[in-house]
């Protein structure tokens, strides 16, 4: 692996060649940003519907969850429909605003980015006490551990798998956007650091989900590049940038990057407008794969809405993709072709589905009427 020295050489170099472009802001599509409200409101609806029904068959601060919870206060955004906000607040109020038992652990305190997100609207400090107390424990830990997984329990201290770059630095990065103590987000940008170094091929401008795929191959020879783990990475990645301030020493080296995997990402991007489960093995896999998809249309929107993409090359990546996601949206709002909680690529059908997926599309859409509106 190249040092993390010579990666970010090259992602300053990327920015430096590639600008910010101006975006052209009158996107031609055959929706609506109400349309695509509309969508959004059917899918919030269905998930929200189908924990009433069934319950929750996890703990409530569980990672799956906090996925799903994050495109439900999207949903409240877009629509202005208080009932989205209020589930969360119950949520919260049952967790008495608290993260999950292995407290160091980035999957338990993902919920973390959720509290302050509903902070950031009610101003009520109970709402992130226990998060931030929590933070501050992370950020005088040392971090010094190597991120391999002979290392015991890692993933309970370190963020040793590419998950966890959706998990962690949101809820970090966002806590420092409220609170206006930038030690949270300087902390997550030296994990970050610390995990690209580790666990990302510049060659390839993709992350390997850990250690343990260094070495694996997919039937056709090529690496294992896993679609939904580089889509947390990259939704983790907008979701940092949103509240990073623009003289963070950090930012033009995320930015640099940022492009690097949207070039890599839009040029894997399959003829039916989805990304597979193995990006560079879609073959193997030949159905869409719709958490992946919402994942990258989320990110890739998020640049064209904030000038760091350009619209001639993206928008006809987001809208062939936002077409495929909406065609695996059923009738009653169930979102299919979700792959199950796994580690790797792995086959979906149409009703295959999981908490995250609707959280990924919902942000996705959240996005797209951003643009639209435009």
């Amino acid at each position: 692996m190249k040092s993390i020295a010579t990666f970010f050489s090259a992602c300053l170099a990327i920015v430096a060649l590639t600008g910010c472009a101006t975006v052209e802001r009158t996107p031609s599509a055959a929706y609506t940003a109400a349309e695509v409200t509309r969508t959004m409101r059917k899918v919030a609806d269905w998930q929200i519907a189908s924990w009433e029904k069934d319950g929750f068959k996890k703990p409530k601060y569980n990672w799956t969850y906090c996925a799903a919870y994050t495109g439900i206060f999207e949903a409240g955004r877009v629509s202005g429909d208080e009932k989205y906000f209020q589930f969360l607040r119950r949520i919260g109020d049952e967790l008495g605003w608290k993260t999950g038992t292995r407290r160091h652990f980035a999957d338990d305190y993902c919920i973390g980015q959720v509290y302050t997100l509903m902070y950031g609207r009610y101003k009520e400090a109970r709402m992130i006490a226990p998060w931030r107390a929590l933070a501050d424990e992370i950020v005088a830990l040392p971090h010094t551990e190597s991120l391999s997984l002979a290392t015991k329990d890692i993933m309970e201290r370190e963020w040793a798998w590419c998950d966890a770059l959706f998990m962690g630095p949101p809820s970090l990065a966002y806590l420092s956007d409220v609170t206006g103590e930038r030690k949270y987000l300087d902390k997550a940008m030296r994990l970050w650091a610390k995990t690209t170094a580790f666990l990302y091929s510049p060659e390839n401008s993709l992350y390997f989900r850990d250690e343990s795929y260094f070495s694996q191959r997919e039937r056709n020879g090529a690496q294992v590049f896993w679609s939904r783990g580089n889509g947390w990475v990259m939704g983790g990645l907008v979701r940092v940038l949103s509240v990073m301030p623009a003289d963070h020493p950090e930012r033009l080296r995320l930015i640099g990057q940022y492009r690097a995997m949207a070039k890599k990402i839009a040029a894997l991007q399959t003829a039916d407008g989805s990304w597979h489960a193995s990006l560079l093995d879609p073959d193997s896999y030949p159905s869409r794969e719709t958490s992946g998809t919402a994942f990258y249309t989320y990110a890739i929107l998020w640049g064209l809405n904030n000038q760091v993409l350009e619209h001639d090359t993206y928008w006809p990546v987001v809208d062939r993709a936002w077409r495929v996601l909406t065609d695996s949206v059923q009738s009653d709002g169930k979102l299919g072709y979700v792959q199950p909680v796994g580690a790797a690529p792995a086959k979906v059908d149409r009703d295959s589905t999981e908490t995250y997926g609707p959280g990924a599309f919902l942000l996705a859409g959240g996005q797209l009427v951003n643009y639209l509106n435009k």
